[in-house]
């Protein structure tokens, strides 16, 4: 028998005595498109359908029952629909697909860059992070890119999606590295997650 789907839950000790519920997804494997990093080429674009941050401020909100100014809301959402229209539309021209959960967009480029061994470059300006948002972050000291999206996928090289926006490219094929892009044209490495994610979700 062949085991095509598994999945796990991490708690802290002591802290299984409720309730918990796994699941997983089935599906086929598109033809159209191959979107693994290996296919990753140097130009190509970084999209993102919409904006990060959103699932894990909304959990800390919720948890630390935080009033703030302005809805913060989940961004859960499934992507199927989208990853299809996307391969319908564009099938090779797709390079890559990850969605940035646990570790944010920081640790989802990193995995793509380690992999690809590409230089991949964000701009900062151009990273849709929605007001309240960005507030709970700033005040918490909290790095956007490093807090889980759950409704988001991170694409090269299609610009689909109704909220999708280019937030930056692959540059080298020399570095396995992600950089930043700030507004006043320097440049700062944006390093893996390290230590406890907050907040912890899973």
């Amino acid at each position: 028998m062949d085991v095509v789907t598994g999945d796990t839950k991490v708690v802290q000790r002591g802290a299984a005595d409720g309730l918990f519920i796994n699941t997983s997804g089935l599906g086929v494997v598109y033809d159209q498109a191959q979107v693994d990093p290996s296919h990753i080429k140097l130009g190509d674009a970084i999209l993102i359908n919409g904006t990060i941050a959103d699932h894990g401020v909304a959990v800390l909100c919720a948890r630390e029952e935080l009033e703030v100014a302005g809805e913060v809301l989940s961004d859960s959402a499934p992507l199927a629909g989208l990853v299809g229209d996307m391969i319908a539309a564009v099938g090779p021209d797709i390079h890559c697909l990850r969605d940035p959960t646990r570790g944010g967009v920081a640790a989802t480029l990193n995995e793509i860059a380690q992999q690809s061994q590409i230089t991949a470059e964000i701009h900062e300006d151009a990273l849709p992070i929605k007001p309240p948002v960005a507030a709970i972050c700033e005040i918490l000291g909290l790095d956007p890119l490093q807090v889980a999206c759950e409704g988001k996928l991170i694409a090269k090289s299609s610009p689909l999606g109704e909220e999708s926006q280019i937030i930056g490219e692959v540059v080298g094929a020399d570095a396995a590295q992600v950089r930043l892009r700030t507004p006043i044209g320097t440049t700062r490495i944006i390093d893996m997650p390290a230590g406890e994610l907050l907040p912890r979700i899973c």
